[in-house]
C-alpha cells in the first residue's frame, strides 16, 4: 500500500527490476512483473482508507466471512472487509499482537505463490511470542490440518515454519520484539523480496531516495539486507542462491 503509485513503481523498478501492468481491479492497482511474471501488487489505497505505507502478506482463503469470524472469535481485529475487489473479496484484519496481514477469497494467480518462480522468497513474522502467534494463524487458516493441501508448522526454538508444498514459505520469530525498547517497534509481518545481487539492490535503493535498515549480511557476505522505500515501508532483500 503506497501513497503514490507512480513514485512507488519507480523506486522499485530501480531497486528490483520489477516492470509493472494495470491490475484488473481498477484504477490505482497495479501488478508488478519480475521476468515477465506477477510477483507483487501495488496500489494508492494507503492514502485512501487512512492507513500505513506499507507491504501487506496477504493469504488465500475458501471463505472470506469464515475466517473474518475466526479472526475475531480469537482475539483479532477485522479493520477492512470483507470488500469486493474485481472477481474476487479481500480482508484487512490484525493479530492480538497488532500485526497487519490481509486475506483474499477468490482465483490466484498460477505461479504468485511465496517461494515460487519470480514470487517473494518468503514471509515473516516478527513478533513477541511466536507459539502463540502459531496458534492464532494456523486456527484461523487451518494449518496443519490433516487434510490435503494443508500447511504444515514445526515449531524450535521461538521459531515457527510453516511449510507448503515441500518447501518453507513462512516464519514466525518470537521474542526479540518485546525485548526492544523502542515503542514504535509493534509486530509485524516482514516479506523478503529476491535479487540477483544484494549490494547492487542496496546502492540503487540509496540512489532512489530509500534507507539501509538492515546492512547486508548473513551466511556468506550480502546474502540479504533490509530496506527502506522513500514512503516508509520496509521489505528485505535476499541473494537468489540463498533461497
Amino acid at each position: 500500500m503506497t501513497a503514490d503509485l507512480s513514485a512507488a513503481q519507480n523506486f522499485y523498478g530501480a531497486v528490483l527490476g520489477w516492470a509493472f501492468r494495470a491490475a484488473s481491479f481498477g484504477e490505482g492497482f497495479s501488478v508488478a512483473l519480475a521476468d515477465g511474471k506477477p510477483v507483487a501488487g501495488l496500489t494508492d489505497i494507503a492514502r485512501r482508507i487512512g492507513m500505513a505505507v506499507s507491504w501487506t502478506s496477504y493469504f488465500a482463503v475458501g471463505d472470506a466471512d469464515m475466517v473474518s469470524a475466526r479472526v475475531r472469535e480469537r482475539g483479532g481485529t477485522v479493520a477492512v472487509g470483507p470488500l469486493a475487489v474485481g472477481s474476487g473479496r479481500v480482508v484487512l484484519a490484525a493479530d492480538p499482537a497488532g500485526a497487519v496481514f490481509g486475506f483474499w477469497e477468490g482465483r490466484n494467480v498460477p505461479d504468485w505463490g511465496i517461494g515460487k518462480g519470480a514470487a517473494p522468497a518468503w514471509l515473516e513474522l516478527r513478533t513477541r511470542d511466536a507459539f502463540a502467534a502459531a496458534m492464532f494463524y494456523g486456527e484461523i487458516f487451518d494449518w496443519a490440518v490433516d487434510r490435503p493441501g494443508r500447511c504444515e508448522v514445526r515449531y524450535e526454538d521461538e521459531m515457527v515454519t510453516v511449510r507448503a508444498g515441500g518447501h518453507t514459505v513462512a516464519c514466525l520469530r518470537g521474542g526479540a520484539i518485546e525485548a526492544d525498547p523502542d515503542p514504535r517497534i509493534r509486530p509485524r509481518w516482514h516479506v523478503y523480496f529476491r535479487v540477483d545481487d544484494v549490494e547492487k539492490a542496496v546502492e540503487s535503493a540509496l540512489a532512489a531516495g530509500g534507507a539501509v535498515v538492515n546492512e547486508p549480511g548473513g551466511p556468506g557476505a550480502g546474502r540479504e539486507a533490509t530496506l527502506r522505500d522513500p514512503e516508509g515501508a520496509m521489505f528485505t532483500v535476499t541473494s537468489k542462491t540463498s533461497c
